[in-house]
Protein backbone atom coordinates (compact mmCIF):
# COMPACT_ATOMS: atom_id res chain seq x y z
CA UNK A 1 0.00 0.00 0.00
CA UNK A 2 1.20 3.66 -0.56
CA UNK A 3 2.76 5.70 1.82
CA UNK A 4 1.57 8.72 3.20
CA UNK A 5 5.22 9.90 1.12
CA UNK A 6 2.95 10.44 -1.93
CA UNK A 7 1.38 13.54 -0.37
CA UNK A 8 4.90 15.37 -1.00
CA UNK A 9 4.72 17.72 -3.89
CA UNK A 10 5.63 16.32 -7.52
CA UNK A 11 8.77 16.50 -9.01
CA UNK A 12 9.80 19.35 -11.45
CA UNK A 13 10.49 17.93 -15.09
CA UNK A 14 11.62 21.05 -16.42
CA UNK A 15 8.83 20.36 -18.93
CA UNK A 16 6.83 23.32 -19.61
CA UNK A 17 2.79 22.12 -19.40
CA UNK A 18 1.27 21.80 -23.25
CA UNK A 19 -2.28 21.19 -24.60
CA UNK A 20 -1.16 18.47 -27.31
CA UNK A 21 1.57 18.44 -29.44
CA UNK A 22 1.38 19.06 -33.04
CA UNK A 23 3.32 17.18 -36.20
CA UNK A 24 6.23 18.81 -34.88
CA UNK A 25 6.49 18.64 -31.62
CA UNK A 26 4.91 22.24 -30.82
CA UNK A 27 2.14 23.10 -29.02
CA UNK A 28 -1.30 24.40 -29.52
CA UNK A 29 -2.89 26.98 -27.44
CA UNK A 30 -6.72 26.70 -26.64
CA UNK A 31 -8.74 29.51 -27.49
CA UNK A 32 -8.56 32.40 -24.73
CA UNK A 33 -11.86 32.48 -22.04
CA UNK A 34 -13.23 36.16 -20.49
CA UNK A 35 -12.12 36.87 -17.29
CA UNK A 36 -15.36 35.74 -16.01
CA UNK A 37 -17.32 33.26 -13.02
CA UNK A 38 -18.09 34.09 -9.47
CA UNK A 39 -15.81 31.34 -8.27
CA UNK A 40 -12.60 29.13 -9.48
CA UNK A 41 -12.56 25.65 -9.97
CA UNK A 42 -9.83 23.02 -11.03
CA UNK A 43 -9.65 20.26 -13.28
CA UNK A 44 -8.23 17.15 -12.55
CA UNK A 45 -8.27 13.72 -14.69
CA UNK A 46 -10.47 16.36 -17.24
CA UNK A 47 -10.84 13.86 -19.76
CA UNK A 48 -13.64 15.83 -22.34
CA UNK A 49 -14.50 18.07 -19.92
CA UNK A 50 -18.00 17.02 -18.19
CA UNK A 51 -17.03 17.52 -14.65
CA UNK A 52 -16.28 21.40 -15.79
CA UNK A 53 -19.69 21.95 -17.61
CA UNK A 54 -21.43 20.89 -14.51
CA UNK A 55 -19.43 23.53 -12.53
CA UNK A 56 -19.73 26.31 -15.20
CA UNK A 57 -23.24 26.38 -14.69
CA UNK A 58 -23.45 27.53 -11.29
CA UNK A 59 -21.00 30.05 -12.50
CA UNK A 60 -17.15 28.62 -12.10
CA UNK A 61 -14.32 29.31 -13.96
CA UNK A 62 -11.68 26.82 -15.08
CA UNK A 63 -8.32 28.01 -14.04
CA UNK A 64 -6.18 24.66 -14.59
CA UNK A 65 -6.83 21.14 -16.56
CA UNK A 66 -5.06 18.57 -16.53
CA UNK A 67 -5.80 15.64 -18.71
CA UNK A 68 -2.95 12.69 -19.40
CA UNK A 69 -4.57 11.21 -22.79
CA UNK A 70 -3.62 13.42 -25.88
CA UNK A 71 -7.01 12.21 -27.84
CA UNK A 72 -8.93 13.64 -24.85
CA UNK A 73 -6.95 16.99 -24.90
CA UNK A 74 -8.07 17.39 -28.38
CA UNK A 75 -11.57 16.88 -27.87
CA UNK A 76 -11.36 18.98 -24.41
CA UNK A 77 -10.11 21.99 -26.73
CA UNK A 78 -12.55 21.42 -29.12
CA UNK A 79 -15.45 22.41 -26.78
CA UNK A 80 -13.90 24.84 -23.96
CA UNK A 81 -12.13 27.85 -24.11
CA UNK A 82 -9.39 27.72 -22.08
CA UNK A 83 -7.09 31.06 -20.92
CA UNK A 84 -4.52 28.61 -19.49
CA UNK A 85 -2.73 25.39 -21.57
CA UNK A 86 -3.92 21.96 -20.55
CA UNK A 87 -1.46 19.69 -18.57
CA UNK A 88 -0.34 15.98 -19.00
CA UNK A 89 0.16 13.89 -16.17
CA UNK A 90 -0.40 15.93 -13.04
CA UNK A 91 2.46 13.46 -11.01
CA UNK A 92 4.78 15.31 -13.19
CA UNK A 93 3.04 19.03 -11.65
CA UNK A 94 4.33 20.76 -8.29
CA UNK A 95 1.92 21.62 -6.61
CA UNK A 96 2.77 25.14 -6.26
CA UNK A 97 2.56 25.41 -9.59
CA UNK A 98 -1.16 24.93 -9.47
CA UNK A 99 -3.33 27.91 -9.48
CA UNK A 100 -5.14 29.04 -5.99
CA UNK A 101 -8.77 28.07 -6.53
CA UNK A 102 -11.89 27.45 -4.84
CA UNK A 103 -13.51 24.24 -5.80
CA UNK A 104 -11.25 21.02 -6.58
CA UNK A 105 -12.95 18.64 -9.51
CA UNK A 106 -11.16 15.18 -9.97
CA UNK A 107 -12.64 12.15 -11.70
CA UNK A 108 -9.92 10.22 -10.82
CA UNK A 109 -9.21 6.95 -13.02
CA UNK A 110 -11.86 4.45 -11.90
CA UNK A 111 -10.16 0.93 -13.62
CA UNK A 112 -8.36 0.08 -10.56
CA UNK A 113 -11.40 0.07 -9.07
CA UNK A 114 -14.09 -1.01 -11.29
CA UNK A 115 -15.68 -4.46 -10.84
CA UNK A 116 -14.45 -5.30 -14.15
CA UNK A 117 -11.32 -3.47 -14.26
CA UNK A 118 -10.49 -5.46 -10.73
CA UNK A 119 -11.56 -8.98 -12.22
CA UNK A 120 -9.47 -7.98 -15.39
CA UNK A 121 -6.17 -7.34 -12.95
CA UNK A 122 -7.04 -10.59 -11.06
CA UNK A 123 -7.41 -12.86 -14.10
CA UNK A 124 -3.68 -11.28 -15.28
CA UNK A 125 -2.12 -11.50 -11.49
CA UNK A 126 -1.63 -8.11 -11.75
CA UNK A 127 -2.41 -5.63 -8.60
CA UNK A 128 -5.37 -3.44 -8.54
CA UNK A 129 -7.34 -0.54 -6.31
CA UNK A 130 -3.96 1.45 -4.54
CA UNK A 131 -1.94 -1.38 -5.34
CA UNK A 132 -2.28 -0.22 -8.92
CA UNK A 133 1.01 2.16 -9.69
CA UNK A 134 -0.03 3.47 -12.35
CA UNK A 135 -3.18 4.62 -11.49
CA UNK A 136 -4.76 3.44 -7.91
CA UNK A 137 -2.30 5.95 -6.45
CA UNK A 138 -3.40 9.33 -8.29
CA UNK A 139 -6.35 9.74 -5.74
CA UNK A 140 -2.85 10.94 -3.23
CA UNK A 141 -1.87 13.38 -6.21
CA UNK A 142 -5.19 15.42 -5.26
CA UNK A 143 -4.99 14.72 -1.59
CA UNK A 144 -1.35 16.50 -1.58
CA UNK A 145 -3.14 19.65 -4.06
CA UNK A 146 -6.19 19.39 -1.67
CA UNK A 147 -3.64 19.87 1.37
CA UNK A 148 -1.32 22.39 -0.23
CA UNK A 149 -4.44 25.06 -1.84
CA UNK A 150 -6.80 24.26 0.69
CA UNK A 151 -9.91 25.22 -1.69
CA UNK A 152 -12.91 25.78 0.17
CA UNK A 153 -14.94 22.76 -1.43
CA UNK A 154 -14.16 19.71 -3.75
CA UNK A 155 -15.92 17.01 -5.53
CA UNK A 156 -14.48 13.58 -6.60
CA UNK A 157 -15.87 11.37 -8.88
CA UNK A 158 -15.70 6.94 -9.13
CA UNK A 159 -17.18 3.97 -10.03
CA UNK A 160 -19.59 2.52 -7.99
CA UNK A 161 -17.50 -0.16 -6.56
CA UNK A 162 -14.78 2.27 -5.10
CA UNK A 163 -17.28 1.99 -1.80
CA UNK A 164 -16.81 -1.83 -1.54
CA UNK A 165 -13.13 -2.58 -3.01
CA UNK A 166 -11.22 -4.30 -0.77
CA UNK A 167 -14.13 -5.19 1.46
CA UNK A 168 -13.99 -1.10 2.34
CA UNK A 169 -10.93 -1.06 3.10
CA UNK A 170 -9.52 1.28 0.02
CA UNK A 171 -12.75 4.09 0.55
CA UNK A 172 -11.86 3.73 4.46
CA UNK A 173 -8.64 5.03 3.69
CA UNK A 174 -9.66 7.76 1.02
CA UNK A 175 -12.32 8.75 4.20
CA UNK A 176 -9.90 8.88 6.68
CA UNK A 177 -7.35 11.54 4.60
CA UNK A 178 -9.96 13.66 3.78
CA UNK A 179 -11.79 13.99 6.58
CA UNK A 180 -8.65 13.24 9.36
CA UNK A 181 -5.85 14.14 8.12
CA UNK A 182 -6.71 17.12 5.31
CA UNK A 183 -9.96 18.14 7.83
CA UNK A 184 -12.73 18.15 5.31
CA UNK A 185 -16.21 17.51 6.21
CA UNK A 186 -17.31 14.40 3.35
CA UNK A 187 -20.35 13.65 2.43
CA UNK A 188 -20.99 10.95 -0.20
CA UNK A 189 -23.82 9.70 -2.79
CA UNK A 190 -24.10 6.93 -5.11
CA UNK A 191 -25.95 8.22 -8.10
CA UNK A 192 -27.54 6.38 -11.11
CA UNK A 193 -27.24 8.24 -14.09
CA UNK A 194 -30.62 6.40 -15.08
CA UNK A 195 -32.84 9.36 -13.83
CA UNK A 196 -31.19 11.88 -16.12
CA UNK A 197 -30.16 9.45 -19.39
CA UNK A 198 -31.25 6.20 -20.44
CA UNK A 199 -28.21 4.15 -19.24
CA UNK A 200 -28.14 2.40 -16.02
CA UNK A 201 -25.18 4.00 -14.47
CA UNK A 202 -23.66 4.12 -10.93
CA UNK A 203 -21.17 6.36 -9.79
CA UNK A 204 -20.33 7.55 -6.60
CA UNK A 205 -19.76 11.65 -5.52
CA UNK A 206 -17.63 12.13 -2.62
CA UNK A 207 -18.64 16.23 -1.81
CA UNK A 208 -16.02 18.19 0.92
CA UNK A 209 -15.80 21.15 2.22
CA UNK A 210 -13.15 23.21 4.28
CA UNK A 211 -15.89 24.37 6.57
CA UNK A 212 -18.63 23.28 8.34
CA UNK A 213 -21.92 23.12 6.17
CA UNK A 214 -25.13 21.80 6.97
CA UNK A 215 -24.89 20.16 3.49
CA UNK A 216 -26.79 16.84 2.99
CA UNK A 217 -26.44 14.88 0.00
CA UNK A 218 -29.70 12.80 1.27
CA UNK A 219 -31.70 16.31 0.77
CA UNK A 220 -30.60 16.00 -3.22
CA UNK A 221 -33.57 15.47 -5.31
CA UNK A 222 -33.37 13.40 -8.04
CA UNK A 223 -35.65 12.33 -10.71
CA UNK A 224 -37.53 8.95 -10.84
CA UNK A 225 -35.20 6.62 -12.46
CA UNK A 226 -38.66 4.69 -13.46
CA UNK A 227 -40.01 7.67 -15.33
CA UNK A 228 -36.63 8.29 -16.76
CA UNK A 229 -35.80 9.19 -20.82
CA UNK A 230 -35.78 6.33 -23.16
CA UNK A 231 -33.56 5.59 -25.48
CA UNK A 232 -35.70 6.67 -28.45
CA UNK A 233 -34.44 10.21 -27.24
CA UNK A 234 -31.03 9.08 -27.93
CA UNK A 235 -30.71 7.75 -31.18
CA UNK A 236 -30.75 8.58 -34.31
CA UNK A 237 -34.32 8.71 -35.55
CA UNK A 238 -33.39 7.85 -39.59
CA UNK A 239 -36.55 9.23 -41.07
CA UNK A 240 -34.89 12.93 -42.52
CA UNK A 241 -36.01 14.92 -38.93
CA UNK A 242 -31.87 15.18 -38.19
CA UNK A 243 -29.62 16.31 -41.07
CA UNK A 244 -27.12 13.83 -41.70
CA UNK A 245 -23.72 13.65 -40.11
CA UNK A 246 -20.84 11.76 -41.83
CA UNK A 247 -19.53 9.58 -41.27
CA UNK A 248 -22.25 8.64 -38.75
CA UNK A 249 -25.56 9.39 -40.33
CA UNK A 250 -25.74 9.39 -44.48
CA UNK A 251 -28.56 10.13 -47.08
CA UNK A 252 -31.70 12.12 -47.14
CA UNK A 253 -32.85 10.53 -44.18
CA UNK A 254 -29.88 10.26 -41.88
CA UNK A 255 -29.62 6.56 -41.74
CA UNK A 256 -26.91 5.33 -39.35
CA UNK A 257 -23.97 3.79 -41.50
CA UNK A 258 -23.70 0.72 -42.14
CA UNK A 259 -20.13 0.83 -40.75
CA UNK A 260 -22.17 0.63 -36.95
CA UNK A 261 -23.91 -2.64 -38.40
CA UNK A 262 -22.21 -5.69 -36.46
CA UNK A 263 -20.41 -8.17 -39.07
CA UNK A 264 -21.91 -11.70 -39.72
CA UNK A 265 -18.65 -13.07 -37.50
CA UNK A 266 -19.13 -10.65 -34.99
CA UNK A 267 -22.89 -11.10 -34.13
CA UNK A 268 -22.18 -15.04 -34.30
CA UNK A 269 -19.24 -15.09 -32.06
CA UNK A 270 -21.54 -12.99 -29.27
CA UNK A 271 -24.05 -15.35 -29.35
CA UNK A 272 -22.19 -18.43 -29.20
CA UNK A 273 -20.07 -16.74 -26.22
CA UNK A 274 -23.23 -15.57 -24.34
CA UNK A 275 -24.74 -18.92 -25.29
CA UNK A 276 -21.84 -20.59 -23.76
CA UNK A 277 -21.96 -18.69 -20.45
CA UNK A 278 -26.03 -18.81 -19.87
CA UNK A 279 -25.23 -22.92 -19.68
CA UNK A 280 -22.54 -22.57 -17.44
CA UNK A 281 -25.16 -20.12 -15.10
CA UNK A 282 -23.20 -16.83 -16.31
CA UNK A 283 -24.53 -13.89 -16.79
CA UNK A 284 -22.08 -12.97 -19.57
CA UNK A 285 -23.00 -11.73 -22.69
CA UNK A 286 -24.82 -8.50 -24.57
CA UNK A 287 -26.88 -6.02 -23.65
CA UNK A 288 -29.47 -5.89 -26.77
CA UNK A 289 -31.78 -2.83 -26.76
CA UNK A 290 -34.58 -0.74 -28.67
CA UNK A 291 -35.72 2.30 -28.65
CA UNK A 292 -38.06 2.10 -25.50
CA UNK A 293 -35.37 0.72 -23.48
CA UNK A 294 -33.00 1.92 -21.07
CA UNK A 295 -28.95 0.72 -21.81
CA UNK A 296 -26.46 -0.76 -19.99
CA UNK A 297 -23.06 0.81 -18.58
CA UNK A 298 -21.46 2.62 -21.49
CA UNK A 299 -17.56 1.68 -21.35
CA UNK A 300 -14.50 2.97 -22.54
CA UNK A 301 -13.99 -1.21 -24.10
CA UNK A 302 -17.54 -0.36 -26.23
CA UNK A 303 -14.80 0.27 -28.97
CA UNK A 304 -14.09 -3.31 -28.98
CA UNK A 305 -17.11 -5.15 -30.13
CA UNK A 306 -19.99 -2.97 -28.76
CA UNK A 307 -21.40 -5.93 -27.00
CA UNK A 308 -23.05 -4.03 -23.98
CA UNK A 309 -25.28 -1.97 -25.71
CA UNK A 310 -26.56 -3.13 -28.89
CA UNK A 311 -29.18 -2.01 -31.14
CA UNK A 312 -31.93 -3.95 -32.59
CA UNK A 313 -32.52 -3.15 -36.15
CA UNK A 314 -36.10 -4.76 -36.59
CA UNK A 315 -36.04 -6.68 -40.04
CA UNK A 316 -32.63 -5.98 -40.49
CA UNK A 317 -31.36 -9.04 -38.99
CA UNK A 318 -27.72 -8.12 -37.13
CA UNK A 319 -27.74 -5.19 -34.45
CA UNK A 320 -25.82 -2.12 -34.51
CA UNK A 321 -23.36 -0.33 -32.15
CA UNK A 322 -24.07 3.45 -30.98
CA UNK A 323 -22.38 5.90 -33.10
CA UNK A 324 -20.15 8.69 -31.07
CA UNK A 325 -22.93 11.10 -32.05
CA UNK A 326 -25.83 8.70 -30.16
CA UNK A 327 -23.06 7.71 -27.10
CA UNK A 328 -22.59 11.83 -26.96
CA UNK A 329 -26.48 12.61 -26.01
CA UNK A 330 -26.32 8.98 -23.94
CA UNK A 331 -23.42 10.78 -21.71
CA UNK A 332 -25.03 13.94 -21.63
CA UNK A 333 -22.53 15.67 -23.60
CA UNK A 334 -25.30 16.48 -26.11
CA UNK A 335 -28.60 17.71 -25.65
CA UNK A 336 -31.27 19.77 -27.02
CA UNK A 337 -30.89 23.54 -26.90
CA UNK A 338 -27.29 23.12 -26.21
CA UNK A 339 -24.26 23.78 -29.11
CA UNK A 340 -23.47 20.66 -30.42
CA UNK A 341 -20.55 18.83 -28.53
CA UNK A 342 -17.75 18.63 -31.12
CA UNK A 343 -16.16 15.12 -32.01
CA UNK A 344 -12.91 15.31 -33.58
CA UNK A 345 -11.38 12.20 -32.86
CA UNK A 346 -11.62 8.58 -34.42
CA UNK A 347 -14.32 6.77 -33.18
CA UNK A 348 -12.22 4.21 -31.12
CA UNK A 349 -11.14 7.74 -29.85
CA UNK A 350 -14.60 8.64 -29.03
CA UNK A 351 -15.72 5.06 -27.56
CA UNK A 352 -13.25 5.61 -24.92
CA UNK A 353 -13.95 8.76 -24.18
CA UNK A 354 -17.55 8.81 -23.91
CA UNK A 355 -17.28 5.44 -21.67
CA UNK A 356 -14.53 7.27 -19.50
CA UNK A 357 -16.56 10.61 -18.94
CA UNK A 358 -19.33 11.92 -16.77
CA UNK A 359 -22.99 12.01 -17.11
CA UNK A 360 -23.22 15.92 -17.40
CA UNK A 361 -26.66 16.38 -16.34
CA UNK A 362 -25.52 14.33 -12.79
CA UNK A 363 -22.69 16.69 -12.97
CA UNK A 364 -25.00 19.64 -13.20
CA UNK A 365 -27.58 18.55 -10.80
CA UNK A 366 -24.82 17.91 -7.85
CA UNK A 367 -23.07 21.41 -8.32
CA UNK A 368 -26.39 23.23 -7.92
CA UNK A 369 -26.86 21.04 -4.88
CA UNK A 370 -23.00 22.50 -4.17
CA UNK A 371 -23.62 26.21 -4.96
CA UNK A 372 -25.54 27.57 -1.77
CA UNK A 373 -22.38 26.47 0.20
CA UNK A 374 -19.76 27.38 -2.37
CA UNK A 375 -21.12 31.00 -2.76
CA UNK A 376 -21.69 31.50 0.81
CA UNK A 377 -17.78 30.63 1.73
CA UNK A 378 -16.74 32.74 -1.47
CA UNK A 379 -18.91 35.69 -0.28
CA UNK A 380 -17.26 35.48 3.39
CA UNK A 381 -13.86 35.84 1.57
CA UNK A 382 -14.80 38.62 0.12
CA UNK A 383 -15.65 40.38 2.59
CA UNK A 384 -12.56 39.26 5.01
CA UNK A 385 -10.27 40.62 2.10
CA UNK A 386 -12.43 43.46 1.64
Amino acid sequence: MPQRSLFQPARRTGRPPVWAPDAVGEAMTPPLAPESGTFRFIDLFAGIGGMRRGFETIGGRCVFTSEWNRFSQETYAANHSCDHPIVGDIREVATEDIPSHDVLLAGFPCQPFSIAGVSKKNALNRPHGFRCEVQGTLFFDIARIVRHHRPQAFLLENVRNLVSHDRGRTFNIIREILEEDLDYQIHYRIIDARSFVPQHRERVFIVGFREQAPFSFPDLPLPNPDEGPRLRTVLHPADGTEFPEPPYTVGEKAAVSSKYTLSEHLWTYLQGYAEKHRSQGNGFGFGLVGRGDVSRTLSARYYKDGSEILVRRPGHGRPRRLTPRECARLMGFDRPGRARFEIPVSDTQAYRQFGNAVVVPVVETVAAHMEPWIQKEQKHFNQRVA
